[in-house]
């Protein structure tokens, strides 16, 4: 080995030892007489000191020459430092330099290379593996690590088994775009990459193997925003012989071991809430439960006093922000802009600040006598220093506009501390979707969803009411996790391809190998699918996935570092019988 000690774990009781240290040069420090020298490993640093009086002269010229990031060999002894650090555990000592040797030059790094760096976001992506040599940035891999590790030791000791299904696989009509590869010795065929492993998994559960898992990459050919990415990793689960309780069982013990050994905290029991609830009080089926601040219907209220806005609109819904009736006209125009943004779409705000001396000023006060307003206040249970804040239009579209409002608000007010986490269980999401442009309904999950059994008459009926027998993990507004009850038998996965346009060839070609498995003796299950990067994310307390991928792609969905996608040789696209058209 090239050292003895890393560079984080000599301390004060090293005193006097002679070790050997190897590692990135920090930052060099010259006073004349004394020069110091930090040295970084991903362990931590140790500061190496050269001195007039014990270090010979061509030493001390030779660690004058060194630059940023050169890699170093230090041999030496340990001695207490005069001028502790108490910033770092390695703070106490330092290494007193007796042979130095280069073991590789650096050119000067792009950015500097420290906790807080000069390098923007492109610059950092081109040399990610300078940037991983950060610490904040190690560490969120090293977040990533640990919570792969205490996954793996939960899974196993509730018996599941981790088994690798393909990534060359058939591309399918559901769901997002598939990346596609083309075969070269299957002319005109193509593999797909997996979006999930959904099929095999559930094939596992025909073969037997009745607790699967998998930490394994997944492929979307999405649209871009801002964080996401083509490639992504989830946790993948599949159980036999189960119920969605066993299923909310079994992986609610799984985050609470995660949160428990990961980040110390004892999570409490996870709450469940329907899929129509989430939506109705808050907005989103991925509330942020953090906070309170839950919507309160004005509609039956507000309707026939003369103000079309209201009278016009299919729901009139507000919530209530807590000492918030002294906000300015200032600050009150700016959250009616806020709303209005076409990524929100709202047309206007409406307002009532009940002020801390008990007086009423709403938007509206022309149209609404002082006892109206009363009705709303009570409505809201506010107190006086309370401002309620109203919209109004079509249902579906003002829940969600209110819903980023109140994810405004909840910022504004301080509520939505990263060190704080609210988990929750959302379940019962609608089986099937309308899709206006296309005229028909999409799977809201997957098409391997099984409906709640007392809604499968519906299915001819009235199909936008069926009930999938479906949850999500809700994490701090973040959706951590969802799966389902799968179908296990061919007749209903049969009767739902046709609900969602399959013809039978079409049903036949795209997924007869699975309906042909479930004649074999398929037995009940059901699993569910973390995302992985989101979850590490969400521990570490940031907003992008980014930031926990050892190689992440840009928001346009290139590796600027490798510079990908990329074009290839005219040789294996005549190989491979592709023809690129010009745009």
């Amino acid at each position: 080995m090239l050292r003895t000690h890393t560079c984080g774990e000599l301390r004060i009781s090293d005193v006097n030892r002679d070790v050997t240290l190897a590692g990135w040069v920090q930052r060099l420090r010259d006073k004349g007489s004394l020069l110091w020298i930090d040295l970084r490993d991903r362990y931590g640093i140790t500061q190496l000191v050269f001195d007039e009086t014990h270090t010979p002269r061509e030493l001390m010229e030779q660690a004058r020459k060194l630059g940023r990031e050169y890699v170093v060999q230090a041999e030496g002894t340990v001695v207490e430092r005069v001028s502790k650090n108490d910033r770092i555990p390695t703070g106490d000592i330092e290494l007193r330099v007796k042979k130095l040797t280069v073991l590789n030059p650096s050119r000067v790094p792009p950015f500097t290379i420290e906790d807080d760096t000069d390098g923007g976001d492109d610059l950092r992506m081109k040399y990610r593996y300078l940037d991983l040599r950060r610490t904040p940035v190690r560490d969120n891999l090293m977040l990533r690590h640990r919570v792969a590790r205490e996954t793996r030791a939960y899974l196993d000791s509730q018996n599941f088994v981790e088994v690798e299904t393909p990534v060359l696989i058939k591309s399918t009509p559901e769901g997002a775009r598939d990346f596609v590869v083309p075969s070269r010795i299957h002319r005109g065929e193509f593999y797909a990459l997996p979006q999930s492993p959904q099929t095999f998994k559930q094939l596992l559960m025909v073969s037997g193997f009745d607790r699967y898992y998998q930490i394994v990459k997944c492929f979307r050919d999405e649209d871009l925003r801002a964080d996401r990415q083509p490639e992504f990793t989830q946790i993948d689960c599949e159980m036999a012989f189960v119920t969605q309780d066993d299923i909310l069982s079994v992986f609610e013990g799984l985050i609470k071991h995660l949160f428990k050994t990961v980040k110390g905290i004892d999570l409490p029991e996870v709450p469940r809430m329907t899929y129509e609830d989430a939506m109705r009080q808050y907005g989103s089926d991925k509330p942020d439960t953090r906070f309170d601040m839950r919507f309160k219907e004005l509609t039956d209220l507000v309707k026939g006093k003369g103000f079309q806005v209201f009278d016009n609109a299919e729901i009139v819904v507000g919530i209530c922000a807590k000492g918030c009736a002294e906000y300015t006209r200032k600050q009150l125009d700016e959250l009616t802009e806020y709303v209005r943004r076409p990524q929100i779409g709202a047309k206007g705000l409406i307002y009532l600040q009940y002020k801390t001396d008990g007086s009423v000023k709403s938007s509206v006060d022309k149209f609404y006598t002082p006892e109206d307003l009363k009705g709303w206040i009570e409505r809201f249970g506010a107190n006086p220093g309370d401002l309620i804040l109203v919209l109004a239009g079509e249902t579906n579209a003002t829940r969600k506009q209110l819903n980023e409002l109140r994810l405004l608000m909840g910022d504004r007010l301080g509520l939505r501390d990263k060190n704080t986490y609210s988990a929750l269980w959302v379940i019962d999401f609608p089986l099937l979707e309308w899709d206006d442009e296309n005229q028909r309904y999409h799977a809201m999950h997957h098409p391997f969803t099984s409906p709640r059994k007392e809604d499968i008459p519906l299915l001819d009926t009235d199909p936008g009411k069926v009930r999938a027998n479906a949850y999500d993990l809700v994490i701090n507004g973040n959706e951590i996790g969802g799966g389902s009850i799968r179908i296990h038998d061919k007749p209903t996965q049969q009767l739902m391809f046709r609900k969602l346009g399959f013809t039978p060839e079409e049903a036949q070609k795209q997924f007869g190998f699975l309906m042909e498995a479930f004649e074999y003796g398929a037995p009940p299950h059901g699993g569910i699918a973390f995302g992985f990067d989101r979850l590490c994310a969400v521990f570490g307390g940031s907003d992008s996935i980014r930031d926990f991928i050892a190689f992440p792609k840009n928001n346009a969905g290139r590796d600027t570092m490798i510079d990908t996608p990329s074009t290839i040789s005219q040789e294996q696209l005549d190989e491979l019988g592709l023809v690129i058209k010009p745009e």
